[in-house]
């Protein structure tokens, strides 16, 4: 009775929020009707939702060990399933999917499908499991099922690892978004929303989390929702955009018929074919074709100023000259970058609605592969983030931890349902509306993500009107801009920013926490001291947390790749490190401490070498990828090593002791009564 009346508690208390919060959205409408600016508005959105979280957090804190780590294991599977749909509808789920699906069409649905069904193998292989082992990380079930701190210790460098690449991605969402409607320069964005994100996590640990999480979820799905809602009802009359998008799509279809025989989009894309061979003729003739550049910039400036021409002109030669590479080594990475991003701008875009798109059968081969190799990445790493499974941990008991998974499925999925939808009326905006229209007038919306750095025109042909590839958009940008895009009200746009903060916010509360957590409890606590007091840990776990944060937005500065490769490249970390030794610790007696070990470095190794060989942030090219499989993919070689390995090195040695075996008897079948947490 005492759990029913807490959910009656929390259930009012949300509601409560959930009509304020629409009330908010409402009068922020009527100001902007009465002349309320939009600058105003993005602050309001901003800074009163970072309120509304910081609030949680300073009421939800707390000095209790088990509140701290795991909100006291009292969290109602209903309000868990919304706290985990935050905790997982990352800034990659709600800025990049719609946008990798933009651009990728059926491809991007390897997103969908391999986010949705790890949470059946979460649901069925290692939710009830772990939360019936109790305790409080991931590293505390490693320990004890794969005897003593070695399996521990290699688990707390995965989870920090895939936790910190993953945390990067959020960090760098929150600067997007504060940069452009704060209007600050995005490296002072980051730190804007780095406040934000350590104000719950710092002050209650998964306490407040979890409540911040689910005050998250509201506001991040209706602001997901609102705008695709009314383009679906603006283009078709039908505001259920789920339903309607089938018909746009067909029209996107006879569009794109359009664009790919225009015979002025084919010599723009030649174009740009010509400017790739140029620079690759250039990179041919290094060192000699640098001295050349220089050379003409330098005659261009001085013909310049002969002329008496405008300031403006001199000055931007002047520029190019200064910014020319200063060493061969630098030329050759910035000028590959640059045939790179011109055969980029010269393919002709894959349709929306075709099936593994390529050229040629080898191309249409190679993206069947990828597909299905970035599915099972997915998949497999959904069921071994830390982060997620440590959501588990927060249940009263096993059967709740198990309704848990099923509502956190119903909750995402009224995102990922909506996410195609959302790229094909985005698509059909900038398609119908955009393209072919005079870059001299070109919506405001353009400039304004120009100056951020996502959306770029060239003007290749210099015929005065926007052709499709001279258009680049980052994929980042799609979700953020589409209610600019298509014309709705700035209040629109303004509760879009706060709904991407909010999933950003939630996830890296969650990944920061995770990390700490691993490091004060698995590390300092388990390891170093095991007699530290509570107060001693929680110091050290909120000391860890800054220090693990501010690196974090240090990193996110260099904007090493879009938010969602930064997501995907987390997953595989986090599947090829975790999944074979969770899934053979829980269903494998046989399974010990140095196959564990051994499975978990070889999967880990391979994945980021593989990363490390082909992704160009560490100077790899895809001419060294196996099977063209791209870097966000690479777990899909670390996952069947790890099971490999670790079952061939557990043949080989000595088997577990039976402490541990009498362990996994515990964890995997239930008995009349829920045992208590260990």
């Amino acid at each position: 009775m005492a759990d029913s009346g807490f959910s009656q508690q929390l259930r009012r208390y949300y509601g409560w929020y959930t009509g304020t919060f629409l009330v908010l959205v409402v009068l922020l409408a009527v100001g902007e009707q009465f002349g309320l600016s939009s600058r105003a508005i993005g602050h309001v959105f901003l800074f009163a939702t970072i309120a509304i979280y910081a609030t949680i957090g300073v009421v939800s804190r707390t000095a209790d060990v088990a509140e701290y780590y795991v909100a006291g294991r009292r969290v109602p599977a209903v309000f868990n399933g919304m706290a985990t749909a935050a905790d997982w509808m990352s800034a990659a789920s709600f800025i990049g999917l719609a946008g990798t699906l933009y651009f990728s069409g059926f491809q991007g649905l390897a997103f969908v499908t391999g986010w949705t069904g790890g949470y059946v193998l979460v649901a069925l292989l290692l939710a009830p499991y772990l939360r019936k082992f109790g305790q409080y990380t991931i590293p505390d079930f490693l320990g004890a099922r794969y005897e003593g701190n070695i399996a521990r210790l290699v688990g707390l460098a995965a989870t920090i690892l895939a936790s910190f690449v993953y945390v990067v991605a959020q960090i760098y969402g929150v600067g997007l978004i504060a940069s452009r409607f704060v209007g600050v320069e995005f490296e002072i964005g980051l730190f804007v929303g780095l406040a934000g994100i350590l104000v719950c996590s710092f002050l209650g640990g998964m306490r407040a989390v979890t409540w911040t999480q689910v005050a998250q979820y509201i506001i991040l799905i209706i602001a997901y929702l609102a705008p695709v809602v009314l383009l679906s009802w603006k283009v078709t009359g039908v505001p259920v955009p789920q339903i309607a998008y089938g018909t746009v799509l067909q029209k996107i279809s006879e569009k794109e018929n359009q664009l790919l025989s225009d015979p002025v989009e084919s010599d723009v894309r030649n174009q740009y074919r010509y400017r790739a061979l140029a620079y690759e003729q250039k990179i041919a003739d290094l060192p000699t074709s640098m001295d050349a550049e220089r050379h003409a910039l330098g005659e261009r400036v001085k013909q310049l100023r002969i002329e008496d021409a405008s300031a403006r002109e001199v000055a931007m030669a002047e520029r190019d000259m200064r910014d020319l590479p200063r060493t061969e080594a630098e030329a050759k990475v910035r000028w590959e970058a640059a045939r790179l991003d011109a055969l980029d701008h010269a393919r002709a875009p894959p349709r929306h609605a075709e099936a593994h798109p390529g050229a040629t059968p080898e191309e249409s081969q190679a993206a069947r592969r990828n597909f299905l190799a970035l599915m099972f990445v997915l998949m497999v790493g959904t069921a071994a983030l830390p982060h997620v499974l440590m959501r588990y941990y927060t249940t009263p008991g096993v059967s709740e931890a198990r309704r848990s998974v099923m509502w956190s499925l119903v909750f995402i999925s009224l995102l990922y349902v909506t996410a195609p939808a959302y790229a094909v009326f985005a698509k059909w905006e900038v398609y119908s509306n955009l393209v072919g229209s005079s870059i001299a007038f070109l919506p405001d919306w353009v400039a304004s993500w120009g100056k951020v750095g996502l959306v770029s025109v060239e003007d290749i042909n210099g015929d005065g009107l926007l052709q499709l590839a001279e258009l680049t958009l980052n994929t980042d940008v799609i979700v953020l801009a589409t209610p600019e895009i298509a014309g709705l009200p700035y209040v629109i746009s303004g509760l879009v920013a706060a709904g991407g903060l909010a999933a950003a916010l939630s996830t890296a509360d969650g990944l920061l926490l995770t990390i700490s957590n691993a490091l004060s409890h698995d590390l300092y606590f388990k390891i170093i001291n095991p007699r530290a007091t509570t107060q001693r840990r929680l110091v050290i776990s909120k000391s860890q947390l800054l220090l693990v944060a501010a690196i974090a937005a240090w990193v996110a500065s260099l904007r090493p790749d879009n938010i969602l490769f930064m997501v995907g490249l987390a997953f595989s970390i986090a599947a090829a490190s975790f999944f074979p030794a969770l899934v053979l610790g829980i269903f494998w007696k046989r399974a010990n401490k140095w196959g564990a070990v051994s499975g978990m470095l070889a999967g880990l190794a391979i994945t980021l070498y593989y990363v490390s060989k082909t992704h160009p942030f560490f100077h790899g090219s895809m001419a060294n990828a196996w099977f063209d499989i791209d870097p966000i993919s690479a777990g899909v070689f670390g996952v069947p090593l790890g099971f490999v390995v670790t079952i061939v090195i557990s043949l080989i040695t000595p088997p577990p002791s039976v402490e541990v075996q009498a362990l996994v008897d515990f964890v995997r079948y239930p008995s009349l009564t829920e045992t208590p947490d260990r």
